[in-house]
């Protein structure tokens, strides 16, 4: 079976004022349909740089990304831009709701963008509330919203247009134990439904969720561990549990 997403010997370099810095270094990756992977690793060790390159939002110096045995990362901006509203859904850390739209609206957005009709949008985002508990909070603007809610907001609007998979950046990073846990709950939930994931974590509770946990030093992927049996927004003992750092 042909992987949802794969990254090949990808690269990117970054200039600095003593010497350039290779944030990702020959990184490769798969992430097969229906799978949720999370990928740990120390801070700068190039994470949010390699969703950056997965998702288009910067361009990798070398190597090659591939969505549904396709390759995309020499495609122009504006692909990329079609790609991202139909095939990738992004989940950022800060949330990145539109302030001055309602919880419905920044669901519908997405949607609207790629040419869903209003009444489309409007009942694909209302279907997407309920399903991840917050359709009563629909009409309220996000600084109305807690910040489980806002998470939760932002997964309904990555899933709206049906992606083919789910980039998240330390997802519950700003968030509570609380809310934390309301986050995790809607990942495994996606999981049964067949949703492919690529969640990257500090968190050993988020990474536990996922069928592989992957881990990242200096810009590489150095490990990979498949996580069998059942696994709960109760997480795990320790990052050594998942053989993290």
């Amino acid at each position: 079976m042909t992987p949802v997403l794969e990254a090949r010997g990808l690269c990117k370099t970054y200039a600095a004022d003593d010497a350039p810095v290779r944030a990702v270094d020959g990184l490769d990756l798969t992430v097969e349909a229906g799978e949720a992977v999370s990928v740990m690793g120390p801070s700068g060790c190039g994470k949010s740089t390699m969703l950056h390159l997965l998702g288009g939002l910067e361009r990798p110096d070398g190597g090659e990304i591939l969505l549904d045995g396709t390759r995309v990362d020499r495609r122009s901006e504006a692909a990329w831009a079609v790609l991202r509203r139909r095939s990738i859904g992004f989940v950022f850390q800060a949330f990145n709701l539109v302030d001055e739209l309602t919880a419905a609206e920044n669901v519908e957005l997405p949607a609207r963008l790629a040419g869903a009709t209003p009444r489309r949008a409007r009942a694909r985002a209302a279907e997407l509330l309920e399903r991840l508990g917050v359709a009563a909070r629909s009409g309220h603007l996000p600084d109305r919203l807690s910040g489980g809610e806002r998470q939760r907001v932002a997964v309904a609007r990555a899933l709206v247009n049906e992606p083919r998979v789910i980039l998240a950046d330390e997802p519950t990073g700003n968030l509570d134990s609380r809310a934390t846990g309301e986050i995790l709950r809607v990942f495994d939930d996606l999981r049964g439904m067949g949703q492919s994931l690529l969640v990257v974590t500090h968190d050993a509770r988020v990474a536990s969720t996922a069928d592989v946990l992957l881990t990242m030093r200096d810009g590489a992927i150095t490990g990979q561990t498949r996580l069998d049996g059942p696994r709960t927004a109760g997480g795990v003992a320790s990052l050594a549990d998942l053989g993290g750092t």
